[in-house]
C-alpha cells in the first residue's frame, strides 16, 4: 500500500531561507536594471506621505504599502483555495517569487511609463530598491496576518485599507490596477482633484 505524506503545516527554516534568497534574487535584479537603491535625496525614511513628489516609493513606506499587505491576504486566500495539500511554507514561497517578479516587471521603463501616462503619477520614476524589498516585506506580513485572522477580520482590514488610502490620496489598489490595465479619464481626472 502506498504511503501518502502529508506536508507541514507550517513555515520552517528552509522555507525563511529561500524566501530571504528570493528576496536577494529580486534586490539583485532591480540592481542590475538600474534601479537606485535608495532615495536619491540621500535619506531612508520610515514614512513618506507626500504622494505626487519624487521621493514617492523611494522610503520604507508610504500610501500604498497597504496595498502591498493586500497582495498578502490575497496570496494567502488564492493559496488556500489552490494549493492546499502544500505547506503555509511553500505557498509563502510562491507567494514571494509572485511578488519578486511584480516588483522587478513595475520597475521597467515600459511599466513606469504606462504609469506616467495612464495614471495621475506623473513623477513616478519606480521604486527604489529598498521600497521594493519593504514592499515584499509588506507582502509577507499580509500573508502572515491572514493566516493568523479570522477571514471576516482580514475582509475588514483590506477594505478600510482600500477605502482610507482612497480617501486620502484618491488611489488604492483597486484604483491602481484598474488604472494599469483599462485606463479611465474620468478616473485619472478625479485622481488628480478636478
Amino acid at each position: 500500500m502506498p504511503r501518502t505524506t502529508v506536508p507541514p503545516a507550517g513555515y520552517s527554516r528552509w522555507h525563511a531561507l529561500i524566501g530571504l534568497v528570493i528576496g536577494a534574487l529580486a534586490t539583485l535584479v532591480l540592481y542590475a536594471m538600474g534601479r537606485e537603491p535608495i532615495c536619491t535625496c540621500g535619506t531612508v525614511k520610515l514614512w513618506h506621505g507626500v504622494v505626487q513628489s519624487s521621493g514617492n516609493s523611494q522610503h520604507l513606506s508610504d500610501w500604498y504599502s497597504p496595498s502591498h499587505v493586500i497582495h498578502g491576504f490575497l496570496f494567502f486566500g488564492l493559496g488556500w483555495l489552490l494549493l492546499r495539500r502544500y505547506s503555509l511554507g511553500a505557498r509563502l514561497v510562491l507567494a514571494l517569487i509572485v511578488e519578486s517578479a511584480w516588483e522587478i516587471a513595475e520597475n521597467t521603463d515600459r511599466v513606469i511609463q504606462h504609469y506616467r501616462e495612464a495614471t495621475i503619477s506623473l513623477d513616478y520614476f519606480g521604486d527604489s530598491i529598498v521600497n521594493s524589498v519593504s514592499d515584499l516585506g509588506f507582502m509577507v506580513l499580509g500573508f502572515w496576518l491572514a493566516g493568523r485572522l479570522p477571514v471576516w477580520l482580514t475582509v475588514l482590514i483590506a477594505v478600510t485599507f482600500e477605502l482610507f488610502t482612497g480617501w486620502m490620496i484618491r488611489d488604492n489598489l483597486t484604483l491602481n490596477v484598474l488604472m494599469l490595465l483599462l485606463p479611465i479619464e474620468a478616473v485619472k481626472v478625479w485622481q488628480g482633484g478636478a
